[in-house]
């Protein structure tokens, strides 16, 4: 399918990177998991105390509901939404009037959903713009604990790209104007979970994974155009792993984590360049790259972790170009931090915590539970020397980066926070059920 095309030429001289160029992506958050695409920022510098009271630079409610991460760049926040409208299509039977099709009995919505785009004033809070990406009504349901906006968006920049799954990609400049639009079909994710992988730009190149009931797949487009480069199958179900690009032994790796496989693709041909078998179900955790070798955890119907080698070719399951591995503690939805050597992840969706010698996989301490968290979604990160972890009940633990659990502060919110952190500058970026929080020093 062609993209509808709505401007034909960017600036010649425009350039499209992932990775840190300068200091300009490493003092911002651009993507999923920030600059490196580890849970760092290597400039930043937030507070370790706040409250409804203390450090709050401003608190902004948002329209709709959508657990994907703010990103930063310069003066701008960008947030994606999905927002019941509450016209109903009556052809359609209400959900509660609906069989029950799935374990969860998640059902299909009857009302059409505006699926936004928030261009928000990184100082003040302020709505800049918005913009409805499209208006619809989804084909199918999602997990309570999920939504129709949970894949992050992504910058290089000077192009916003926003991808709502089924509902479609979107390409934006930063003052909101649309450039170009994708529908890349519908998924049919399992149980009706909802979908959640993030896109990923690297070299003028979007990568995106959707693994799920019906025919998963992998798909390059070229982020200038949106045209796709190109497609390929993949024998997965459902995951929602977002991959991790890295230029590394000669090719640029696209690695995906999923249940069958962790799969390294040639980002320019496509091919496969190794693959290796040993995680378990429904794989959320998105792969961290340590030097030569790339982390890669699951935590559901069991637990697992690897550390791969990238300098293979073929099949290297149960091989010893494995480093290290692990069955114990890993988590569900949180990625991992991996921070200067030390790995942090939680084990399933619960607080308890376990750090890692990423080098080694030996446990530098845990799993040890972290007392006033609730149930964790969202994933930590880290800066200044300090790892911040979110529960659910609006809990903050700031943790000194160490080999050993120290506790620096504990922080509340009056909200529920699923979605992960940003962190730039000296502000910490929260988004909760209700609000979006800029935490700054007073």
């Amino acid at each position: 399918m062609k993209p509808k095309l709505l401007l034909v030429t960017f600036v010649a001289a425009m350039s499209f990177h992932s990775s840190a160029e300068g200091d300009t992506f490493s003092d911002n958050w651009h993507q999923w998991r920030g600059p490196d695409a580890t849970g760092v920022s290597p400039t930043a510098n937030p507070p370790v105390e706040w409250s409804e009271e203390k450090n709050v630079k401003w608190k902004v409610a948002i329209d709709g509901r959508g657990t994907s991460t703010p990103i930063v760049w310069g003066d701008k926040v960008f947030v994606l939404t999905a927002i019941n409208t509450g016209v109903k299509d009556r052809s359609i039977p209400d959900p509660e009037d609906q069989p029950k099709t799935n374990f969860f009995d998640i059902k299909r919505p009857n009302a059409q959903h505006e699926f936004v785009v928030l261009c928000l004033d990184r100082n003040t809070g302020q709505e800049l713009w918005r913009q409805v990406a499209t208006t619809k009504i989804p084909h199918e349901g999602a997990h309570n604990d999920n939504d129709f906006a949970s894949a992050s968006p992504t910058t290089d920049g000077n192009h916003l790209f926003c991808w709502f799954g089924s509902a479609g990609l979107y390409c934006y400049d930063l003052d909101g104007k649309k450039l170009w639009e994708r529908d890349l079909g519908e998924a049919k994710v399992g149980s009706s979970l909802g979908e959640g992988c993030s896109p990923v730009l690297h070299d003028g190149k979007l990568v995106i994974v959707r693994d799920h009931a019906g025919q998963s797949t992998i798909e390059v487009l070229d982020a200038e155009s949106g045209d796709t480069l190109w497609k390929r199958k993949r024998d997965e179900d459902n995951a929602w792993a977002t991959p991790r690009v890295i230029e590394h032994s000669g090719k640029t790796q696209v690695i995906t984590a999923a249940s069958n496989a962790v799969r390294s693709y040639d980002l320019d041909s496509g091919e496969i360049i190794w693959q290796c078998s040993g995680l378990t179900g429904n794989v959320i955790p998105c792969p961290v790259i340590d030097g030569d070798y790339v982390i890669c955890m699951s935590g559901y119907q069991g637990y697992a972790a690897m550390a791969i080698s990238l300098t293979q070719t073929g099949d290297i399951s149960g091989s010893d170009k494995i480093r290290w591995k692990t069955d114990r503690g890993t988590p569900y939805i949180p990625s991992p931090l991996l921070y200067d050597g030390l790995l942090f992840y939680n084990q399933s969706n619960q607080s308890i915590l376990t750090c890692l010698d990423s080098k080694t996989g030996e446990a530098a301490f845990g799993p040890e539970r972290i007392g006033q968290l609730s149930n964790i979604y969202a994933s930590p990160v880290g800066a200044a020397g300090r790892v911040y972890i979110i529960g659910r009940n609006g809990t903050t633990l700031v943790l000194e980066r160490s080999s050993q659990m120290k506790v620096i502060a504990a922080n509340q919110l009056d909200d529920t926070f699923d979605a992960s952190p940003a962190v730039a500058g000296k502000q910490l970026f929260l988004r909760g059920a209700e609000h979006l929080y800029c935490v700054e020093e007073e």
